[in-house]
């Protein structure tokens, strides 16, 4: 198995919605409507040099998208594409992310999830990251966590 990280390109595109829209869909029911990786426009955070892909044998299997902030680099999305889970890529990416922000200086990383999501919430306290609070944003009931990065 071949394995590369890159920034993504304009013609990732496709992929990179594909995988957002097989990631988050399962989530609609539950959360009661499209969680917010399913409202972003990918194209703007590609332009913008924001999204990182994982190809797995030459093809687009991970997406993830980091926003540099004034205090704090911010993981605001990572996902699988599902013929690709159990491959260890969503660890590599969150590895990259925190890597890059260490790169670039940040004391921390930070993300958030939705708070129906609790396998997630489960597997980032797992990997050390904190909860440092919940809030609703957007309509979306959301749990905010941090890890340092020192």
């Amino acid at each position: 198995m071949q394995f590369e990280l890159r920034i993504a390109g304009p013609g990732d595109l496709a992929a990179i919605q594909d995988i957002i829209e097989s990631a988050y869909t399962p989530y609609v029911s539950c959360i009661g409507r499209k969680p917010g990786p399913l409202l972003d426009d990918y194209e703007a955070l590609v332009i913008s040099c924001r999204v990182t892909v994982a190809e797995v044998d030459h093809a687009v299997q991970g997406v993830l998208v980091l926003i540099p902030e004034e205090d704090v680099m911010l993981l605001d999305n990572v996902a699988v594409a599902p013929a690709a889970q159990g491959l260890g890529l969503g660890r590599k990416l969150i590895a990259h992310a925190e890597q890059c922000a260490k790169v670039a200086g940040y004391p921390a990383i930070r993300l958030y999830t939705n708070e129906a999501m609790t396998r997630n919430i489960e597997y980032y306290a797992r990997i050390g990251y904190v909860e440092t609070h919940r809030a609703e944003e957007k309509g979306l009931k959301r749990v905010f966590m941090v890890k340092p990065l020192t």
